[in-house]
């Protein structure tokens, strides 16, 4: 079984950057789909982009410009998220996640999860 460790979160001021890293250890499979996420104090969790290893996905519109992926697909660290300017309304718990389906298949129900690392920005 995977076990995926997100790092490299922390607390910025606003217009800082932080890259996070997803870590990967456990038994070696193929990632197909790759993707972040956040949930903000009070909301749900919301993707902020997905990468098909065949493809990608848009990120979602209040991070475009601003945040960006880096994939390796190795089993160590198959994913990176950049994060430029960040804004007050970013802080968020960033969970990165992975699939051995497509993301067609992966969206909405992915296999394996991290326990999330934390962002918070301060104006």
């Amino acid at each position: 079984q995977v076990k995926l460790v997100e790092s490299g979160g922390g607390s910025v001021q606003a217009g800082g950057s932080l890259r996070l890293t997803c870590t990967a250890s456990g038994f070696p499979y193929v990632f197909q789909c790759l993707g972040w996420f956040r949930q903000a104090p009070g909301k749900e969790r919301e993707e902020v982009g997905i990468i098909d290893r065949d493809g990608g996905a848009p990120l979602i519109d209040s991070v475009m410009g601003r945040f960006t992926f880096s994939k390796d697909y190795t089993q160590q660290n198959p994913l990176s998220l950049q994060l430029n300017n960040l804004k007050p309304d970013d802080p968020a718990i960033f969970y990165c996640a992975t699939d051995t389906r497509g993301c067609a298949q992966a969206r909405g129900a992915f296999e394996s999860w991290g326990q999330g690392t934390k962002v918070t920005v301060s104006s």
